[in-house]
């Protein structure tokens, strides 16, 4: 077996001293928790925890055994006590009068909320019988990648029987729902010494009647698993071997940032997508393999895995030796149009009378030979978990491959997970996107005042932002505080000066890779000077041209260039500035180059816009605070212009507006937001100052 398959045995994380004194729900928080913090138990998002907890009735004040358990669309190594349902355990009991049988269980999802228990409001989930009937007062389901690659191997119950003995039982295929919990139920009944169940192509349950006693079991049966499954593969070439080799990382990188745009342009016809990368060790071992192909063709097994990367992924027709990455782009039309063929015929193979319509026919995950997988979703952390889970699916068929067969969900039942009904009805209550979901947006000049206010802007609208800057350490205090507040998913940094043509090339190659391409570039970069015309050096002037002018047109023939691939349109925003349009004294350097800002955008606005890219200006004036402009020698410069110190000059351009009022970086953040989003999608080459009214500045 292959280094890369990583099997090391989990190490138990139970502390005593920190349970001490928990009462049982916060032992079963403490216990999901745990488990939770180390993916290789379970993914994010799957599996489930309960236990079942003796309350005091609200109405009756009796004591009476309540079902706390994971509720829907929790995560278990992050959820608070909020994350869990609770109900009422006799209720649960008694919903078994009321079951019609298995083509009916889909309806007793519905009498779920009539045993909620304290008018608790967090939904309980479709695993919810499954723990309810288990006779024991504490039960885990998990995820972990060597249980499921018993789990999905052709005999499976054979394996688990040679591993565990009758330790830990076995049970078919069944689709998640009442019935399962049932059968959980039935098997306990009959095999009451038993510590757990594997399920078929799907997990592992185990219970015990205290919360560690769970815990241990949990990781000691994962541990023998793992344990055996090494044992076994350890001189079993993975996926049959290599037949590709992979390119160095810069290169792997460079593919990706060109097929990374282009393949967003294809799948982002009903809602823009965010792309993530991935080539770790696990995914070019397999996408380098002989086997690759067809193991990928089969698609995954687990439903948590099947639900978050479809039915099978996208092989990219990649040649590592010869990096054709020219002839694929070429090709990629025809790749993604015989994908979405594909899945229409899977769609009306399987469909039912009441089945919901189909839905985005592209492909989730796109697997490339010597380069990596790149996965493509509605957001980044969807993206990036969506890649996640075919690393375990990656995982599930290296370690079932190597000890028996592996197989993946039969189409028909993959389908109607996809496609079922209470899934659909999830979907739809999912909330609005918001006003940027799924926009990715490149600012320069991102570390100063303007430039990180207007990210912050942009992230508050479910956009991500790649932050360009010269200067590290501000980039690094942005970047810190931005993704505090937003995720870390969604914010990234690049030092980047934009006078340099490759370094900006590279800034969009940067941010094709970790977003999946650009639609909103915020062109902010900024230096400032004043002199008298006689004192203006050569290298002032050019420092002004350098960065105003040469700079905001090689960040914008880079996004050109990239907007074009994608073929989805775009928005460019520069930043220039009211002395653009009015002249002010001791500053013909900065003026011109702010104006000839305004020209080029005017210019770009003609080029782009048959290609639905459009182009806007947005003019501040005196944004003194957190600007990096305004520091040191500028500010000082501009003080003795007007015959005022730092601290008046301020309040001398707040009172020389017709507004009175001062401009902030807040202020121009959400002009370059309305530029950015669908409310200005008919505007291109307009000019908006923010300046607090400046006559000199109207357009005329």
């Amino acid at each position: 077996m292959s280094k890369t398959a990583a099997n090391q045995l989990l190490e138990n994380r139970w502390s005593d001293g920190e349970a001490a004194g928990m009462g049982e729900s916060d032992l079963l928080l403490y216990r999901s928790n745990t488990l939770g913090s180390d993916k290789r138990v379970t993914n994010y998002g799957g599996g489930n925890t309960s236990a079942k907890v003796m309350e005091t009735d609200p109405l009756t004040g009796e004591a009476i055994e309540v079902l706390w358990v994971k509720g829907s669309g929790g995560d278990i190594g992050s959820m608070k006590l909020d994350g869990f349902s609770t109900l009422y355990m006799d209720k649960l009991r008694a919903l078994k009068g009321l079951y019609r049988g298995v083509d009916h269980e889909d309806e007793m999802v519905d009498y779920l909320p009539h045993c909620t228990f304290k008018l608790n409001p967090r939904a309980a989930s479709i695993d919810t019988p499954l723990h309810a009937y288990v006779p024991r007062k504490h039960v885990d389901h998990v995820h972990a990648d060597a249980i499921i690659a018993i789990a999905a191997s052709r005999n499976s119950r054979e394996l688990t029987q040679e591993i565990f003995g009758d330790r830990i039982g076995w049970l078919s295929w069944k689709r998640p729902g009442y019935e399962l919990g049932l059968w959980l139920e039935k098997f306990c009944l009959e095999n009451p010494d038993a510590d757990g169940v594997v399920l078929e192509s799907h997990g592992l349950f185990t219970w015990a009647d205290t919360a560690k006693d769970c815990y241990d079991t949990t990781i000691d049966v994962i541990n023998i698993a793992t344990k055996w499954l090494d044992e076994r593969t350890k001189d079993v070439p993975a996926f049959g071997g290599a037949k590709y080799n992979s390119l160095s990382a810069e290169d792997r990188r460079a593919v990706a940032a060109r097929l990374m745009p282009a393949i967003r342009g294809f799948v982002s016809g009903n809602q823009h997508m965010v792309g993530n990368f991935n080539d770790s060790d696990a995914v070019l071992e397999f996408v380098n393999a002989k086997e690759m192909e067809p193991l990928a063709a089969l698609g995954t097994s687990c439903p948590d895995h099947f639900l978050r990367t479809k039915i099978r992924p996208l092989v990219v027709n990649f040649d590592p030796a010869k990096n054709n990455i020219d002839e694929v782009l070429k090709g990629l039309p025809d790749q993604i149009a015989a994908y979405r063929d594909d899945y229409a015929a899977y769609y009306a193979r399987c469909k039912h009378d009441n089945s919901p319509d189909i839905r985005d026919p592209n492909a989730v995950v796109y697997l490339v030979p010597g380069v990596g997988m790149i996965t493509f979703a509605k957001d980044k952390a969807t993206a990036r978990i969506s890649g996640e889970f075919y690393v375990n699916a990656i995982n599930v068929m290296r370690g079932a491959n190597a000890v028996s067969e592996y197989c993946g969900l039969p189409e028909q039942e993959a389908f109607d997970i996809e496609y079922w009904l209470l899934e659909e009805a999830k979907l739809q209550r999912m909330p609005k996107p918001k006003s940027l979901a799924g926009r990715v947006a490149l600012v320069t000049g991102g570390a100063g005042g303007i430039g990180a206010a207007t990210a912050e802007r942009y992230l508050r609208e479910g956009a991500c932002v790649m932050l360009a800057d010269i200067n590290a350490e501000a980039l690094a205090s942005t970047l810190d505080n931005l993704a505090a507040r937003y995720s870390a998913d969604v914010v990234r940094t690049i030092e980047m000066n934009v006078t340099d043509e490759k370094a900006v090339a590279a800034a969009f190659a940067e941010t094709g890779v970790e977003f999946g391409g650009v639609d909103i570039l915020v062109s902010n970069a900024g230096i400032a000077s004043s002199a008298p015309v006689e004192e203006t050096t050569l290298a002032l002037w050019n420092k002004n041209m350098d960065i105003l002018s040469t700079g905001y047109f090689l960040v914008s023939r880079e996004a050109f260039k990239l907007m074009r691939v994608q073929d989805m349109g775009g928005s460019i925003v520069f930043v220039a500035s009211k002395n653009g349009l009015a002249a002010s004294p001791n500053a013909s350097a900065y003026c011109t180059a702010k104006a000839a800002e305004i020209h080029l955008a005017r210019c770009l606005a003609l080029e782009g816009a048959e290609a639905g890219i459009r182009v806007n200006v947005v003019n501040p004036d005196a944004v003194l605070r957190g600007s990096k402009i305004w520091e040191g020698e500028w500010l000082e410069q501009r003080a003795g212009t007007y015959g005022t110190d730092k601290e008046g000059l301020e309040e001398m351009y707040r009172q020389r507006s017709l507004l009175k009022r001062s401009v902030l970086p807040e202020d121009i953040a959400e002009a370059c937001y309305f530029f950015a989003a669908e409310t200005s999608s008919k505007s291109t080459g307009n000019i908006l100052n923010v300046d607090s009214g400046n006559v000199q500045a109207f357009t005329r």
